[in-house]
């Protein structure tokens, strides 16, 4: 560890915080499947591997970037890692399990489903984070916010075809116009512009506040 740079310790940090919070939600499952002598829940297991990707894409653009790559070479990672992100932040929409499933206590149940909506959340933020960083060297912190924001918006209207319309991030890359074709039939749905609306809303504050703390944190150690 004494040969890592600073930058190269923050990282092992985060990820390392990242894959004991994903090891611990997936310890409350198999506990859960131990107790309720059921499978329930399984279908977060899934969905927490799909939360990975987009920080895994994340980190491969960043460290493409600080390697001098071209912006060319950027735009298909670029491109699945926005195709992705939604998966992240959608383990949050799992609260809704809750109203069907009953055999176990249900503030276990909350608390299993609180870890993995709060995993997919920094694994979505995290992924943000390194995405506008990008962005931000290339075309200034303007840039960056609107690469953010954007992104974020675009989550929204994601998890709303993931949830409702069962659209798959790979659906959207294998047959875009089928999932551009439903999506514009319902544009005028108050179902899509509401969940759209407050999920990116909540999305934009919540990684808003995080993006302040960590400024400030980083600013705080280098005093």
């Amino acid at each position: 560890m004494g040969g890592l740079t600073r930058s190269s310790r923050r990282r092992l940090a985060a990820l390392g915080v990242l894959a004991a919070m994903s090891a611990f939600a997936v310890g409350l499952v198999f506990l859960r499947f131990a107790l309720s002598g059921g499978t329930q829940y399984a279908n977060l297991l899934w969905n927490l591997v799909l939360a990975w990707v987009p920080l895994l894409l994340a980190l491969f653009v960043y460290d493409r970037h600080r390697r001098g790559a071209s912006r060319a070479s950027l735009v298909l990672p670029l491109v699945l890692w926005l195709a992705f992100l939604p998966n992240a932040p959608y383990l949050v929409t799992e609260f809704g399990l809750l109203r069907v499933i009953e055999d176990m206590p249900v503030w276990f149940d909350v608390a299993l489903l609180a870890t993995f909506a709060w995993t997919g959340l920094m694994l979505g933020f995290v992924s943000v984070y390194l995405v506008q960083a990008v962005a931000r060297r290339l075309a200034g912190p303007a840039a960056g916010w609107a690469c953010a924001l954007g992104a974020l918006g675009a989550t929204g209207v994601g998890i709303y075809l993931g949830r409702y319309l069962r659209w798959n991030s790979w659906d959207l890359l294998v047959q875009p116009a089928a999932v551009l074709r439903e999506t514009a039939a319902r544009f005028d749905s108050p179902q899509l512009i509401g969940m759209s609306l407050v999920m990116a809303a909540f999305l934009t504050v919540a990684y808003t506040m995080l993006y302040v703390v960590l400024d400030a944190a980083l600013d705080a150690q280098n005093d």
